[in-house]
C-alpha cells in the first residue's frame, strides 16, 4: 500500500516561469533513464524478488522514493509553466526565429519546435508521462529480469545516465529554485548509483549469483576458448593497452588474451534454392 503525504521530499519554487525549460525537464520524468523508468524499474524488481527479504525490501525503498521524484518535478513543470507570459516565450525562442527567417524557415516551426504545445493543449499548464520531445512512456524503457546482479548492473547503468542528464539540466538554467531542486535530485543520484554498486558487490560476496551472469550455467557447455579472448576488429592496436586485453580476467576464472588479427571460425553459408512460390514459378 502507498501513503501518500502532502509535503514533498524536497523543493524549492523556480523564481520565474520558463515554458521552454519546462519541456527540458520532461526529459527527467518521462525519457528512458527519467524518474518514471527508475520508479517502475525498482518497483517490479522488488515486487518479483524471489530473493533473501533485504533485496526486496530495499529495491520496494528505493522505487517508492522515486514517485516522489516524479512529483517533485512534476510541480517543477507546473511552476515554470505557471503564468508563463507569451512574451516570455517568445524571447526564449527571438534569436531561433531571426536565424529561421534569414534561413528561410517558417518561424512558426521554429516556436513549435522549441516549446512543448502539449503543455498547453493536452495537460493544462501540467507535466505529461513523456520526454522532452513529446515521445510517451511506455514499459518498454525498464528491465526486470528476475536475475538480481543483471537487473542491479541495469540499475546502476540507468542511475549514471539519469544523473547525467540531471547535471546537464542543472548548467543549462540559472534560476535559483530550479538549481537548488536538481542539486537535491543529483545527490540522491549519487547515493543510487553508490547503493547499486554496493547492492553488487554484496550479492556478488553472498554468492547468491556471479559473474557471468548468469552463474548457474555450466561454462563447460560455452566454447571456453574463446571466453577471455579480446578480439581486434578493427584498425590499429590500441585496444590492446587496456586492463581487458591481458592478465586476470575479471571473474576470476581465465586469461585475458589479446588476438590482434582473429580470424573467420565458420564456413562460408551456401544457401539453397529459391522457393519456387517467392518466384511465382511453382504451387
Amino acid at each position: 500500500m502507498f501513503y501518500h503525504k502532502k509535503h514533498l521530499q524536497y523543493y524549492t519554487r523556480p523564481e520565474r516561469p520558463d515554458p521552454i525549460y519546462a519541456k527540458n525537464v520532461q526529459e527527467l520524468i518521462g525519457g528512458v533513464f527519467g524518474e518514471m523508468t527508475v520508479m517502475m524499474q525498482y518497483l517490479f524488481q522488488g515486487w518479483n524478488c524471489r530473493g533473501p527479504a533485504k533485496y526486496r525490501d530495499m529495491l520496494l525503498d528505493v522505487g517508492t522514493e522515486e514517485i516522489g521524484h516524479i512529483e517533485i518535478l512534476a510541480t517543477m513543470i507546473a511552476h515554470l509553466l505557471d503564468k508563463a507570459p507569451v512574451s516570455a516565450q517568445e524571447e526564449g525562442v527571438q534569436d531561433a526565429i531571426v536565424g529561421a527567417v534569414m534561413g528561410g524557415q517558417n518561424p512558426r516551426d521554429v516556436i513549435m519546435g522549441t516549446m512543448n504545445p502539449q503543455h498547453a493543449i493536452m495537460s493544462g499548464l501540467g507535466a505529461t508521462p513523456s520526454d522532452s520531445v513529446g515521445y510517451p512512456w511506455n514499459g518498454r524503457f525498464m528491465v526486470s529480469s528476475g536475475n538480481l546482479l543483471a537487473d542491479f548492473r541495469s540499475n546502476l547503468h540507468a542511475e549514471s545516465q539519469g544523473r547525467l542528464q540531471a547535471v546537464r539540466l542543472y548548467e543549462m538554467s540559472d534560476d535559483p529554485g530550479v538549481k537548488d531542486t536538481l542539486s537535491f535530485l543529483i545527490a540522491r543520484d549519487t547515493m543510487h548509483q553508490n547503493l547499486w554498486l554496493a547492492a553488487i558487490e554484496d550479492l556478488e560476496d553472498s554468492g547468491l549469483e556471479t559473474t557471468p551472469v548468469p552463474g548457474a550455467f555450466p561454462q563447460n557447455l560455452e566454447k571456453s576458448e574463446h571466453s577471455y579472448q579480446f578480439w581486434n576488429h578493427s584498425e590499429g592496436e590500441q585496444s590492446a593497452e587496456g586492463r581487458w586485453a591481458k592478465g586476470k580476467s575479471m571473474d576470476g576464472k581465465g586469461e585475458f588474451e589479446y588476438v590482434a588479427n582473429p580470424q573467420p571460425l565458420g564456413p562460408e553459408p551456401e544457401p539453397g534454392p529459391p522457393h519456387p512460390k517467392l518466384y511465382g514459378t511453382g504451387k
